[in-house]
């Protein structure tokens, strides 16, 4: 059976040498396609470790006036904490966790994206998954920044006409 790569003279033609990309007629489509997720700004964050308490977590992101925090070991992130976990795992069960590690009641594992990863990925995580925060970390799984609902809107609005 012959390689349907080759030529009559038994060389190889590589199919994507004469390749044309995708054309856009919309410039959000083409900014979603092109850009990466360094070009949403994902900072400032705020990282706590596994072991921080849940009461000092909760006094730290009002404080700030932060929706979430992502949580790390030895750099690592491990999980996300936010205003979701606190209505979930936190209100119900108060007086048994409150003093409590929050690696106890963080969301472990959380979905995330890399730096270099599209803006298309990020905007579809959120979409399909529901999230409404979404870590971003390097090719160490140190955390890097974090994509929010407004972040992400702030970097649409460039290219809406």
């Amino acid at each position: 059976m012959a390689d349907s790569n080759q030529t009559d003279s038994g060389s190889f033609e590589d199919p994507l040498e004469n390749y044309d990309g995708p054309n856009f007629d919309d410039p959000v489509e083409q900014a979603l396609h092109e850009k990466t997720v360094e070009s949403i700004q994902a900072q400032p964050m705020t990282c706590i470790e596994a072991s921080t308490s849940v009461r000092e977590t909760m006094k730290l992101m009002v404080g700030r006036q932060i929706a979430c925090v992502l949580v790390q070991e030895d750099g690592k992130l491990v999980g996300i904490f936010g205003d979701r976990d606190v209505l979930d795992k936190v209100c119900l069960e108060y007086d048994d966790v409150i003093d409590g590690p929050i690696r106890a009641v963080m969301t472990a594992n959380p979905v995330f994206v890399h730096q270099h990863d599209s803006t298309a990925k990020v905007l579809s995580i959120m979409a399909v998954s529901g999230l409404r925060h979404v870590p971003v970390i390097d090719a160490d799984q140190r955390p890097i920044g974090i994509v929010s609902p407004q972040r992400m809107t702030q970097f649409l609005s460039h290219y809406l006409a």
